[in-house]
C-alpha cells in the first residue's frame, strides 16, 4: 500500500504515503489513524511537507482545502466533444442505440409513434428492430431504489453473472454471497465464507460458462469456489509472488475459462493457468499499483490494464514475454491513479476511472506519445493528497488537459474516494451502450450519456460510498453495492406510480393495520406495469 511520494509531517517527521491501490489494505488502527491525520491536516495543526522539508507549491495553504464532502465535484457544464465527433464511435453508438438519423439527448421520440411506425411498416419490417427497443428502453431508465440486502460491513463488491441470473456480493464481514435473479427474484442460493482474507474481499469474477467464480484479497491467492453442485470446491490458486505484503486488486477470466488475469500491487500482471494449475507469467507492467485489469474481447488476446502511475497500458497476450514485457501501446492524460478499467468489449475502445475524479473514454487506435507519457506521470507525481482519506481538493476540479491525452471523451460529475470505485459500459441488448455509469464516493450512481458527456440521472439512495454497479444485461435493472452495508436495485417506476407509492407510504403511517395488503397491491402494480412494458417492445 505504501507509495514512492511520500512526505513528511513537520510534527514529527514521520512519513504518511500517499494512497494507493485499494483503501483499506490495512488494519483497524490504520483507519483510526487516517481519520485523526485528516483532522489534523484540515483543522490547520500540521502541514505537509516534501522530502526535502520545503513546503511544495502544489500544497499551499489555499490547496489543503477541500471541496465539501458531501457531494461530488461539479458536472463539467460544457464537455468537449470534439475528438467523439471526429471519431467513428459516434456513428457506431448512434446506430446500435437507434439513434441515427434521430436528434442526441433530449429524446424526442414517443413509444406511440414508435408503435405507428412500427404498424404502417416504415423500417420496412414492421416490427421493432434492436435499435427502436433501445429508444424505447431510455424512456425506462432506473430511478427506483429498493434495498435488497443489508450487512453489518462495508460491501465491497457485486455484480450480475453474463447471463444475469446468478448476482454476487462480497462484503467486509469475509462472506461472498451467491443470490439467485431469475423471475425478479433476489433468493439466497449459496454463502461462501472467504478464506486468507486481510481487511476483505476486494474483487470477484464469474467464469464464463457461470459456474465458478473467483475473489481476492491481501494474499499470495486467487481463490476459485464452484456455484452449483452437492459438493463445494474451494481452492487456492497460488501466485508465488515474493516475500512482500502482497494483494490482487483486480482479476477476471478468460473467454475460453482458461487463463485468470490479475493485476497487483507489486506492479506486475499476472496469469495463472488453470489446465496447468500454475502461474505461467508475471510481468512488470507499471511503475506503482496495478488496480485495474481487462479483456479486450472475446478473443482474451489483447488486454488493458491501470495503474497508480496513471497510465492505461495495452498488451497484447500473444507476444508477453517476462523477460521483455513491452505493451503495445500506452494511453496518457489522467492527473492521477486509474481505479477501474472497462472494456466495450470490441478491441477498440475502453474506458477507465481514475482519482482525478473523471472517467475517461479511449480508442486504442490512438496511443499517446512520449511526451503525453512524461507528462501524466508529472501530473501524478506532483500529487500531495490521500484519496483514502482525504476529500477532493478545489485545485482537482480546475485541472487542464494535459499535453498528449488522446482520449476521446472526459466525463465529470462522480466523485472518486476511499477506494477503487468501478465504471461501465451500459449493456448493449437494452441501451445500445450509449451510457457510461459509475458508483460515487458520495453514495450516488452516475449515468453519463457517452456521447455527449452529459449526465442522465444521478441516483441516490445510498449513505456512503458506492464501490461497485452492475446493469443487468438484458432488463432495465442496476445493482449497486455500498460501504453503508446494503446492495440495492434500481428499476423504472413511473411519476404517477411514485406519487401512489409516496401516498400509500403516507396512508401507512396513518393505517398500520395492514401491511400485508399494500404490500400485495405494490406487488400487483408492479406487475402490471412491467406486463405492458414488455407489451409494448414484444
Amino acid at each position: 500500500m505504501g507509495s514512492s511520494n511520500s512526505r513528511r509531517m513537520s510534527s514529527g517527521g514521520s512519513r504518511v504515503a500517499r494512497g494507493t491501490g485499494d483503501s483499506d489494505g490495512g488494519d483497524e488502527g490504520d483507519t483510526d489513524l487516517r481519520a485523526i491525520l485528516a483532522h489534523l491536516i484540515r483543522s490547520g495543526q500540521i502541514r505537509i511537507l516534501t522530502a526535502d522539508g520545503a513546503t511544495s507549491d502544489d500544497d499551499s495553504s489555499s490547496d489543503l482545502e477541500y471541496m465539501d464532502s458531501s457531494r461530488p465535484p461539479d458536472e463539467d457544464p460544457n464537455p468537449d466533444t470534439t475528438s467523439i465527433e471526429t471519431n467513428d464511435i459516434q456513428s457506431i453508438v448512434m446506430r446500435q442505440s437507434g439513434r441515427t438519423m434521430r436528434k442526441l439527448p433530449p429524446y424526442n421520440t414517443t413509444v406511440t409513434h414508435l408503435l405507428k411506425q412500427r404498424e404502417i411498416g416504415m423500417n420496412r419490417q414492421q416490427q421493432f428492430t434492436p435499435g427502436d427497443c433501445c429508444v424505447i428502453n431510455n424512456r425506462f431508465l432506473p430511478n427506483n431504489f429498493t434495498k435488497l440486502a443489508s450487512y453489518h460491513h462495508k460491501a465491497f463488491c457485486g455484480a450480475f453473472s453474463k447471463e444475469g441470473n446468478i448476482f454476487l456480493s462480497a462484503a467486509q464481514d469475509q462472506h461472498v454471497r451467491i443470490y439467485d435473479t431469475t423471475n425478479d427474484d433476489f433468493r439466497l442460493l449459496k454463502t461462501i465464507r472467504a478464506r486468507d482474507v486481510g481487511w476483505s474481499v476486494l474483487d470477484t469474477a464469474f467464469s464464463p460458462d457461470g459456474n465458478y467464480v473467483i475473489y481476492s484479497s491481501w494474499s499470495d491467492c486467487i481463490h476459485l469456489c464452484n456455484i452449483y453442485g452437492d459438493h463445494d470446491i474451494h481452492e487456492a490458486l497460488p501466485l508465488l509472488p515474493g516475500d512482500q505484503s502482497f494483494c490482487i486488486f483486480s482479476l477476471t477470466f478468460s473467454s475460453d475459462n482458461r487463463e485468470i488475469l490479475g493485476g497487483a500491487n507489486d506492479r506486475h500482471l499476472y496469469v495463472y493457468d488453470r489446465e496447468s494449475n500454475q502461474r505461467t507469467l508475471r510481468i512488470s507492467a507499471h511503475d506503482d499499483d496495478v488496480n485495474a485489469v481487462s479483456f479486450a474481447d472475446d478473443s482474451s488476446q489483447i488486454l488493458f490494464s491501470g495503474g497508480d502511475d496513471g497510465l492505461v497500458k495495452v498488451w497484447d497476450r500473444r507476444t508477453l514475454r517476462e523477460e521483455d514485457p513491452l505493451p503495445v501501446g500506452v494511453m496518457a492524460g489522467h492527473h492521477d491513479g486509474i481505479t477501474y478499467v472497462d472494456s466495450k468489449r470490441d478491441a477498440r475502445f475502453l474506458l477507465s476511472n481514475s482519482k482525478d475524479q473523471t472517467i475517461k473514454l479511449w480508442d486504442v487506435r490512438h496511443f499517446s506519445n512520449k511526451d503525453g507519457i512524461e507528462a501524466t506521470k508529472k501530473a501524478v507525481s506532483n500529487q500531495r493528497w490521500d484519496y483514502r482519506w482525504q476529500q477532493v481538493p478545489w485545485k482537482m476540479g480546475k485541472r487542464h488537459r494535459l499535453v498528449g491525452d488522446t482520449s476521446l471523451m472526459t466525463y465529470k460529475g462522480h466523485g472518486v474516494l476511499h477506494t477503487l470505485i468501478r465504471c461501465h459500459f451500459s449493456p448493449q441488448f437494452t441501451t445500445g451502450q450509449q451510457y457510461v455509469y459509475t458508483g460515487c464516493a458520495t453514495g450516488n450512481v452516475v449515468i453519463y450519456d457517452l456521447l455527449t458527456g452529459k449526465i442522465v440521472r444521478k441516483l441516490e439512495g445510498h449513505r456512503a460510498c458506492v464501490r461497485d454497479v452492475s446493469w443487468h444485461p438484458y432488463e432495465n435493472i442496476i445493482m449497486s453495492t455500498s460501504w453503508d452495508g446494503t446492495v440495492a436495485k434500481w428499476d423504472y417506476l413511473s411519476t404517477d406510480a411514485m406519487d401512489l407509492q409516496d401516498d400509500e407510504e403516507c396512508c401507512s403511517v396513518l393505517d398500520s393495520k395492514s401491511p400485508r395488503a399494500r404490500r400485495s397491491s405494490r406487488l400487483r402494480a408492479k406487475a402490471q406495469r412491467r406486463t405492458q412494458y414488455m407489451d409494448l417492445v414484444s
